[in-house]
């Protein structure tokens, strides 16, 4: 298989750190999204234009949870993804939360803070900053409260669930994000950064 990725990507990254938990091998694609001609190579295996995108023979499969969700179907006796039909849709649940609103904030500041600047855009927007801030708190507060009597969101175990929500977190110093004070949250990170699937994910 192979998985079209930068290492910018937080998305891509959700997808190597299920790959290296599962054992699947995958040939990196390394897209340069400066690059004109990479870009409209890409848009040609996703009409988004975005990464990451997994090549299983024929099968082409772009959006970062889909995939995941698609490497452990495909992998036997698998405990990332559980079968269980309320177990299962209780991980679901928090792969759209962190997709449609966790990430989805922590690449506000991510572009007010790094890649404004980088692309010559100039400095971030205070107001921009400071909107993203407040509802970023507000989203630390839910998953610090969730994370107040357990170790991982959904079970006994590290999960798709996880997997999904802590992956933007790579650029929680980069990216100046006001988590800091949750001290739920930063312990449940502190123990994914420990593992294996964090540590061999963290470039390339």
């Amino acid at each position: 298989m192979r998985l079209f990725h930068n290492h910018l990507s937080s998305n891509g990254r959700r997808v190597r750190m299920v790959a290296e938990q599962l054992g699947l091998p995958l040939d990196i694609v390394k897209v340069d999204l400066v690059s004109e001609s990479e870009r409209a190579r890409l848009h040609e295996i996703n009409p988004n234009g975005k990464l990451p995108v997994l090549q299983d023979g024929d099968f082409m499969l772009w959006e970062s949870c889909a995939i995941m969700q698609y490497l452990c179907d495909i992998t036997p006796g698998q405990q990332l993804y559980p079968q269980d039909a309320r177990v299962r849709a209780d991980v679901n649940r928090w792969q759209f939360w962190a997709c449609q609103h966790f990430a989805e904030t922590i690449s506000i500041l991510a572009f007010e803070n790094i890649w404004k600047g980088m692309i010559g855009r100039g400095e971030g927007d205070p107001a921009t900053v400071a909107h993203a801030e407040g509802e970023l708190r507000q989203l630390g507060a839910v998953l610090d409260g969730h994370l107040a009597q357990r170790d991982w969101l959904v079970g006994e175990a590290l999960s798709l669930a996880d997997i999904a929500v802590v992956a933007p977190l790579m650029y929680l110093e980069k990216a100046r994000l006001p988590l800091g004070d949750f001290p739920n949250l930063m312990s449940w990170f502190e123990r994914i950064r420990q593992l294996d699937l964090w540590k061999n994910t963290e470039a390339g």
